[in-house]
């Protein structure tokens, strides 16, 4: 029980590592309070979790709008007393395409969800995890925020997932001294539905790996839970590469 009586956000956790992280939390003991755009899929998750003796609440909004950040610490703070760690996994791939051909749009929706999201986050969260005497933030940043190892069309994805790392190291820094840890995890490629569904594109994805295979949800959510938990108590300012090896190959 890792996470036992700690009350844990979760953004995009109506699917992919977002979900799995929330089921994993919930039977480590932590009280999980998910966010997402899709309140169907939110709501199934929730019953799921009761279903099997956890503690869930969830609220839907866009990670877009501060007010959604401010709604979701509020939310834990009613229902389970405060706040103790935040997974800030939400994320998009946006359009692929090379810079002198990509709207300016796209540039400002993927910055926009990836990274002002997290600002506005973390703007909230760490206050109230001060008021508990500490706790653990994290983001979900990328491999491609790290090497992005000559994919191309992935600059504004790869501008944000940096940007995140950027972010969490300052944090750390920020408020070490309020017990407050921040970090990065950095996935490979995973079987969400933003790597599609097409057989054919996963097997050139999983072939860019050393493991030759795509990671589970469930993997990614367990490199989570140990960022978030005290078996991780003196990694602060950490980017947690957890990627099959995909990093090393494309370098």
């Amino acid at each position: 029980m890792q996470l036992k009586n700690k009350t844990v956000i979760i953004t995009g956790a109506s699917s992919g590592i977002g979900a799995a992280a929330a089921l994993l939390f919930a039977a480590e003991g932590a009280n999980v309070v998910v966010g997402a755009r899709r309140e169907a899929l939110l709501d199934q998750l929730v019953a799921q979790i009761i279903q099997r003796n956890g503690r869930a609440v969830s609220v839907a909004g866009d990670i877009k709008e501060e007010a959604y950040a401010v709604e979701l610490v509020q939310l834990a703070k009613s229902e389970f007393g405060g706040l103790d760690a935040a997974f800030n996994n939400a994320g998009i791939m946006g359009d692929t395409s090379p810079i002198p051909d990509m709207q300016a749009k796209n540039w400002h929706d993927v910055i926009a969800v990836n990274l002002t999201s997290a600002f506005f986050a973390a703007k909230h969260q760490i206050p109230a995890m001060k008021e508990r005497g500490g706790g653990s933030i994290l983001f979900t940043s990328s491999f491609v925020g790290h090497t992005n190892g000559g994919l191309s069309g992935m600059g504004a994805y790869a501008a944000s997932k940096s940007g995140l790392i950027g972010l969490a190291q300052s944090l750390s820094s920020e408020h070490g001294a309020d017990g407050i840890r921040a970090n990065t995890l950095l996935p490979g490629g995973t079987k969400t539905a933003m790597a599609g569904d097409d057989p054919a594109v996963h097997e050139y994805i999983a072939e860019l790996h050393p493991l030759k295979r795509m990671a589970a949800p469930e993997e990614i959510a367990q490199a989570a839970l140990f960022l978030l938990s005290d078996q991780s108590a003196f990694v602060t300012g950490s980017a947690m590469i957890a990627d099959g090896g995909i990093s090393i190959k494309l370098a």
